[in-house]
């Protein structure tokens, strides 16, 4: 396996792909310039969020297990630390064509975007949950990514940083909206999800998996549907209006109101039972979703 090629910063990452390097954290790369091939099975880890949409190019990238084919036109989002694998094939050069959109986080420093940064949450999203766009949509991004790249040519000044990251909120913001979009017009094949997610909870606490493995986790039932753990906790928040630990939590609180009501067993062995290794945590998430103690909960039922 070759060694992962550790790019810190972004003057790393204008070397690689041998372009200027215009702003210290920040940089916007025109895929239909970049004509170096990677050798197949390189691996790329970047400290920096990187946002990329391609039609096509001549690398595909393997983000996770899976291969991400941009033919269609795609977005994916990647979180700093991540790993791509790089998996070529030969395609035109004028085939070769998109826009790769690279910021360090020390960019939101001090900004008000710094502080949102987790509520975009496709930055944790698999491959397979990439950003599919219409061509209306990728015009609007390319539009962002325009404006920063035009802020870019700009010498550095007191407002270059206040711009450039209202230009990227502007963008994340659009790719939340779409991502929106794509869960409602995906709702069909949601609904599929949904119904798995809820049919994995009734059989992991029906076969008592709970008292073997512990409670259930995100990444549990993220893993049975195929789904990375963030993309299955905002699907199932656009279906349903709960996400995936607050289905799990439902299930829980669920079987212990049947085990309160149907056994003398007491709050310490239910607790247990349902995989909590502290009774008072188990007491504490009962009240706090149904407003009553287990104890008032059985006296008063």
């Amino acid at each position: 396996m070759k060694p992962i090629i550790q790019l810190r910063q972004i003057s790393d990452l204008n070397q690689f792909v041998q372009s200027k390097t215009k702003h210290p954290l920040v940089s916007v790369v025109d895929f239909s310039k970049v004509d170096d091939y990677l050798e197949e099975g390189t691996r790329i880890s970047a400290d920096f969020y990187t946002l990329m949409f391609k039609n096509y190019c001549a690398n595909h990238f393997k983000y996770g297990r899976q291969s991400l084919d941009f033919q269609d036109g795609s977005l994916i989002c990647i979180a700093p630390k991540q790993v791509l694998l790089m998996d070529t094939e030969i395609v035109k050069k004028e085939d070769m064509m998109g826009w790769g959109l690279f910021f360090h986080p020390d960019l939101l420093r001090g900004t008000s975007l710094a502080d949102k940064m987790d509520k975009y949450t496709f930055f944790s999203y698999d491959v397979t949950e990439a950003l599919h766009l219409s061509d209306k949509e990728k015009q609007i991004l390319f539009d962002c990514v325009q404006k920063i790249e035009t802020e870019l040519q700009e010498n550095i000044d007191a407002h270059s940083q206040t711009l450039i990251v209202s230009n990227i909120e502007l963008l994340l913001n659009y790719c939340a909206r779409y991502y929106g979009r794509q869960f409602i017009t995906r709702k069909n094949s949601n609904s599929s999800t949904v119904a798995q997610v809820e049919k994995l909870l009734k059989a992991f606490f029906k076969n008592e998996k709970v008292k073997e493995s512990g409670l259930p986790t995100v990444k549990y039932l993220a893993d049975n549907v195929h789904l990375s753990a963030s993309y299955l906790s905002d699907l199932l928040k656009k279906e349903t209006g709960m996400n995936a630990q607050d289905h799990i939590h439902y299930y829980l609180i669920e079987e212990a109101k049947n085990i309160l009501l149907n056994t003398n067993h007491s709050v310490s062995e239910i607790a247990y039972s349902l995989g909590f290794e502290y009774p008072q945590y188990f007491s504490k998430l009962f009240k706090n979703k149904t407003g009553t103690t287990p104890m008032k909960y059985r006296e008063l039922n």
